[in-house]
């Protein structure tokens, strides 16, 4: 049943991160042949990026309304997809680190402290919307945040993963620790190079 249960895991692993990466990867085309091409290098908001969408459909008409409506309903459907994976993403982080029981299949009064900060997470996501805090800026701080903090994280999970102590018969074999190790050392020279670029800049 265990061995069953970490092959679906590896499964799923591997269709979620394949799919992201294309994802991520589609984005980086589109901007690059529909942004850059057009001399649109700078957004600082949410009208910006929506602005920045016309040369897409430059040929239609309503062009303007067009990609007012693209930006918006890509927004709304990140929006669906992403508030709730980040707050339960982040409940089940902090509950698990204060011992706290956690968990979806919990009710509410059994899980208090799960479910209060879901709620607390998604409320401070809404009052950066009044409190005039650049949406683009704060998506490419937490992207660098999140790539910084990756670093660490990726070495704990490559030491959790080899030891013998902690994982037993299901430690990782060499394949998948060559790929931990591959992506530390990408993650690691990108922050230093982030890291080296900011200093520079001063």
């Amino acid at each position: 049943m265990t061995r069953r249960f970490i092959r679906s895991l590896r499964l799923d692993n591997l269709i979620g991160m394949t799919m992201a990466s294309a994802g991520a990867w589609f984005i980086v085309i589109t901007t690059a042949s529909v942004l850059f091409a057009n001399g649109i290098t700078q957004i600082n908001s949410a009208a910006d990026a929506a602005r920045a969408l016309e040369p897409l459909v430059g040929g239609f008409p309503h062009a303007g309304l067009i990609a007012k409506l693209i930006f918006g309903v890509g927004i709304v459907g990140l929006g669906l997809l992403a508030v709730p994976v980040l707050a339960g993403s982040s409940s089940y982080a902090i509950s698990e680190a204060l011992g706290w029981r956690e968990g979806l299949r919990y009710r509410y009064k059994r899980a208090r402290g799960f479910y209060g900060i879901i709620a607390t997470a998604t409320l401070l996501g809404l009052v950066m919307n009044f409190l005039n805090v650049n949406p683009v800026k704060a998506l490419v701080f937490a992207a660098v945040f999140n790539g910084i903090a990756a670093v660490p994280l990726l070495w704990m999970i490559a030491r959790i993963g080899r030891s013998d102590k902690i994982m037993g018969q299901y430690r990782s074999g060499r394949l998948s620790s060559a790929v931990v190790g591959l992506a530390f050392l990408v993650m690691l020279t990108a922050a230093l190079v982030l890291l080296f670029a900011a200093l520079l800049r001063r």
